[in-house]
């Protein structure tokens, strides 16, 4: 006879009965690269929270990059230190070979204790596509079986064939208890684990949550009203008629607090400059001379340059350190030019002492706190 495992609170603001999947383990320590193969997927889900910038879009992103070579993917798994990898979409069997492909890589590259797993809707799952990903060393399948039709649940047997973890995962949406207590009732022999994630609404799903009544459940949250609450009961259900499925309840504070919190002090560490100061919450802090003084929508300004343009402003920049180093004396490593977002980057007390200057020069100095991913969102922008 199975014991039943209790219900307990983790450390990282989720519930679970029993171990968290491998996948989730490394994930909650911030050890995942999130690997989004495609924005393509069968379905069209009303509550998918994409970003506009993904969903049907059929680009290539790790975590915060938008990749354009596979080599720019390991590269980032570099930079977080990843223990593993997590193949998401849209639906990564919608670009079968992508998706294989990007599995060898991985595994060559780290080896074969690097896991991997992957989200799965059922649509287009087949033996011979499943076994494609098993071979590649796909180590956990996690299934997203469709919430308002039973077609395609039959389709786990084809998962079981082969040696890997197998899970489900799915939002919990209030008032549907009924559906997922058939969903449970179909899957929990075949199973090992089932993922709960909290509901949340986004800026692309957030008119059909409306129109569907839900409401966030509190002002500074995006977690859907009544979703832990379900999720709750479905515990208590698992416990009581499933006791030895692995049940985890994964909070929208978990991924934001815990997942993204840990991933992004993971990269800060590798990416941060020798003059840069890393917050107590990954971000990095540091000097900033724009040639011009930044305003709205100054990211996509940068996009829309041309590439002879692109060039003038990068020698512009370039002859502007070299001026600084040699009548300030700043030591080389201590201001570099930054090819991407066009400025250059040094140390808050350089750009503090000669935000004077600068600025008589027609600079714009600034002391700037940034995420340190692909894409160094910026938190604040202090001009001096």
């Amino acid at each position: 006879m199975v014991a039943r495992i209790s219900i307990q609170k983790t450390p990282y603001f989720s519930w679970r009965c029993g171990k968290l999947a491998e996948g989730c383990r490394l994930c909650v320590k911030g050890q995942k690269l999130v690997l989004f193969v495609t924005g393509l997927c069968p379905r069209d889900c009303w509550y998918c929270p994409l970003a506009e910038t993904k969903k049907n879009k059929d680009t290539v992103w790790a975590d915060e990059w938008k990749v354009g070579s596979e080599d720019d993917a390991v590269r980032e798994a570099e930079l977080i230190d990843a223990k593993g990898a997590s193949l998401t979409g849209g639906d990564p069997f919608c670009r079968l070979d992508r998706s294989v492909s990007l599995v060898k890589l991985l595994k060559k590259r780290f080896g074969k204790e690097f896991h991997i797993h992957m989200y799965a809707p059922m649509e287009l799952l087949t033996s011979a596509r499943l076994s494609k990903l098993h071979k590649a060393g796909v180590d956990e399948i996690r299934l997203h079986p469709d919430l308002y039709s039973k077609k395609g649940w039959e389709k786990i047997k084809l998962v079981t064939r082969f040696e890997w973890d197998i899970g489900v995962e799915i939002p919990v949406i209030p008032g549907m208890k009924q559906l997922y207590l058939k969903l449970i009732r179909s899957f929990k022999d075949s199973i090992s684990f089932l993922n709960l994630n909290e509901l949340e609404i986004s800026d692309t799903n957030m008119d059909e949550m409306l129109k569907r009544g839900f409401r966030t459940k509190d002002e500074l949250s995006y977690a859907v009203r009544g979703s832990q609450e379900l999720a709750f009961e479905l515990m208590r259900h698992c416990r009581k008629h499933a006791p030895g499925l692995k049940v985890h309840y994964c909070t929208t504070k978990l991924k934001d607090k815990v997942q993204l919190a840990n991933r992004i002090k993971r990269r800060a560490r590798n990416v941060k400059k020798k003059f840069d100061i890393i917050t107590d919450e990954g971000m990095l802090y540091r000097g900033s001379v724009y040639l011009e003084r930044p305003g709205v929508g100054y990211r996509r300004k940068l996009e829309r340059l041309g590439e002879k343009k692109r060039h003038e402003l990068l020698n512009n920049l370039v002859l502007l350190r070299k001026r600084i180093i040699k009548k300030h004396c700043v030591p080389a490593e201590l201001i570099v030019v930054d090819r991407k977002k066009l400025r250059l980057l040094t140390s808050v007390p350089v750009a503090e002492e000669l935000a004077e200057e600068l600025k008589q020069k027609g600079l714009a100095p600034a002391l700037v706190e940034e995420y340190p991913t692909w894409d160094q969102m910026e938190l604040s922008v202090e001009f001096l």
